[in-house]
């Protein structure tokens, strides 16, 4: 059962932190670090809530793909097949929250939170010790698939620091511009979020009018900010979000 507090007491939170996620998206990731846990304080189930964020920010991703489309610069046959390994396997993570049960993934969340934060924080930190050169070939296609088909599979079963797990995965992989990065971040993981969306619309677990306020306030941040991410230093925003992302980890252990 879905369960929420009415959307008019809650309707400037959700734009609030929709429109920061959105912006946190373009620049530097982790926007879910801010929205589901306020999907969560209004009261919404963990799963809805979930669910309700990730069709969301699959909203607002696409306001901002647009900004790193000349940036995408690979193959038709290789984006096609990492494409659609990405949807087989946004759908099975969808799937697999459907399946498991609400209790289970109440106390699942801490953990959830704390892998990805983890990954947000010390990603940057592992990808600088990696024995890469720099002038190294591009990785296998096998290599990119294998990896981002079970990305694919967390994204649609949880989907907080899914950005940076696939820059950290690529930059693992040895792709190190970072504007490719991005543009491959965006392509694939709309098409994780956008595949996870109609499991949860058979589902019935979405909350459409909290999903369409955040949608459009997402999309306004993301919009805004796209276009001026190269400007900014995103070290400066990955450490507010750092310092969000603990903060919401150590909360969920507190309270689960």
């Amino acid at each position: 059962m879905i369960n929420a507090q009415p959307l008019t007491l809650n309707a400037g939170l959700l734009f609030v932190t929709a429109f920061v996620a959105g912006g946190l998206n373009a620049v530097a990731g982790g926007g879910s670090f801010v929205t589901f846990p306020t999907l969560i304080f209004t009261g919404m189930s963990p799963i809805a809530a979930n669910a309700t964020n990730n069709t969301a920010l699959w909203i607002a991703a696409m306001a901002s793909a647009g900004a790193y489309r000349k940036d995408l610069k690979i193959p038709r046959r290789d984006l096609w097949i990492l494409s659609i390994t990405s949807l087989i396997g946004g759908a099975l993570g969808a799937l697999l929250l459907l399946s498991t049960d609400a209790g289970v993934f109440q106390r699942l969340i801490p953990y959830l939170l704390l892998f990805a934060t983890l990954i947000f924080t010390f990603g940057d930190w592992f990808k600088a010790r990696l024995p890469l050169q720099r002038d190294a070939a591009p990785p296998p296609l096998l290599k990119l698939v294998l990896a981002q088909f079970a990305i694919a599979i967390y994204g649609g079963f949880f989907g907080a620091g899914l950005g940076i797990l696939m820059l950290a995965t690529l930059a693992f992989l040895g792709i190190k511009n970072m504007h490719a990065m991005n543009a491959f971040k965006v392509l694939l993981g709309s098409c994780i979020n956008g595949i996870a969306v109609i499991p949860f619309i058979l589902a019935g677990v979405i909350l459409w009018q909290q999903a369409l306020l955040m949608a459009v306030a997402a999309s306004l941040g993301g919009y805004l900010t796209a276009h001026y991410a190269r400007q900014l230093d995103p070290q400066l925003i990955r450490n507010f979000v750092i310092v969000v992302a603990f903060t919401m980890t150590a909360y969920f252990f507190i309270h689960s």
